[in-house]
């Protein structure tokens, strides 16, 4: 199974998104005035822990989640983690509406190789019933998710690595789609209507498109924040820490803006632009009525502002807390500032909370 990628909720589960430069842990819980954040810590990895958004060394990872989680001061014991939405295979396929869930698991099993290139003792599987066949209630839609064991199990064993288990394995354009719910109240126009969530990572931009608050498209391309980190390390001779916290321009020369940031928005905006005519020319749509930076380069100065003025859609940066209450431990400006990367991580932790 895919470790029960559309299992039933859990109390106290940990979110732990692991990125290509970082690993996040975020524990929320229910209250009646909504969402409250009990836990959250995130901690650097080597830059060779990731490789192309595959574990390349679990004990490194291990011990990122382990001091994480210590920071943290969670004290969960289970943990749902997300792999990339490149490395799952998703297929919607229809199923007698009078099989039991066995009956079902053994048939989907049976014939799962005609929707599968890899041979199905490689692959981890899951599946979850969609709904009835709008024109025949005899037929079932069943959605049908698989990815390579490997991919799970590396990340399982970094998570159990910190003392975790692992009971819950997404995909992590679901959990964006989660997430969503909880910023579409501050977008200027619909909720409902077609929405982009562009994530600007280190080094991986996705692109996914929402319509009616359903994943209907998700692009991923190599380009991320790491571009802008490496520029000015060399302009400026800096470490790569230093470089990145010196991103937003503090302690930089004044000619920064203009030689450095102001091309890498310009970039950015680029980027966007190209992901957005493959989506188009790929699908029904011709526009979309939002774009929600997201990720640890969307809180740089003046980008929301520029992909606004350039694209002609309002652009918001995400910060899916922005209505939640915080537990004494979180450190809320901490939180705050990393708030556009946790989107992931968000709608883990939203597995666990009843």
């Amino acid at each position: 199974m895919l470790a029960s990628l559309f299992g039933k909720k859990g109390k106290s589960l940990l979110g732990v998104d692991i990125s290509s430069s970082s690993v996040k842990v975020l524990e929320l819980s229910h209250t009646d005035a909504g969402y409250r954040v009990e836990a959250y810590a995130s901690e650097a990895l080597p830059a060779d822990a990731i490789v192309e958004q595959n574990i390349h060394n679990d004990e490194e990872v291990g011990e990122a989640i382990k001091r994480a989680l210590a920071k943290s001061r969670s004290k969960a014991k289970k943990a749902a983690l997300a792999v990339a939405g490149s490395s799952v295979i998703t297929k919607v396929i229809n199923m007698n509406a009078g099989l039991n869930d066995a009956e079902m698991d053994l048939q989907i099993r049976a014939e799962a190789d005609q929707y599968i290139p890899y041979p199905l003792e490689e692959v981890s599987l899951d599946w979850e019933i969609q709904g009835v066949l709008a024109n025949n209630d005899s037929v079932v839609e069943v959605l049908l998710a698989a990815c390579r064991s490997d991919t799970v199990e590396r990340r399982k064993d970094a998570v159990e690595y910190a003392d975790l288990e692992a009971s819950i394995v997404d995909i992590e354009a679901y959990c964006t789609e989660r997430a969503f719910g909880l910023i579409s109240g501050q977008l200027e126009g619909d909720a409902n209507d077609t929405v982009a969530i562009v994530d600007v990572g280190a080094t991986m931009t996705t692109l996914s498109v929402l319509h009616e608050g359903s994943s209907i498209y998700t692009r991923e391309q190599l380009f991320g924040g790491n571009q802008l980190t490496d520029d000015i390390m060399r302009r400026y001779g800096l470490t790569p820490q230093e470089a990145h916290l010196a991103r937003n321009g503090e302690g930089l020369p004044d000619d920064y803006e203009q030689e450095l940031l102001d091309p890498f928005r310009n970039a950015v905006v680029q980027q966007i632009s190209r992901s957005l005519q493959f989506f188009f020319s790929s699908s029904q749509h011709n526009e979309v009525s939002s774009i929600v930076l997201a990720g640890g380069t969307a809180s740089l100065p003046g980008l929301a502002e520029r992909v606004t003025e350039e694209m002609g859609v309002p652009a918001l940066v995400a910060n899916p807390f922005k209505d939640m209450s915080l537990s004494s431990r979180v450190n809320a400006k901490l939180l705050a500032g990393d708030a556009p990367a946790l989107l992931v991580a968000c709608g883990l932790a939203m597995r666990g909370v009843c």
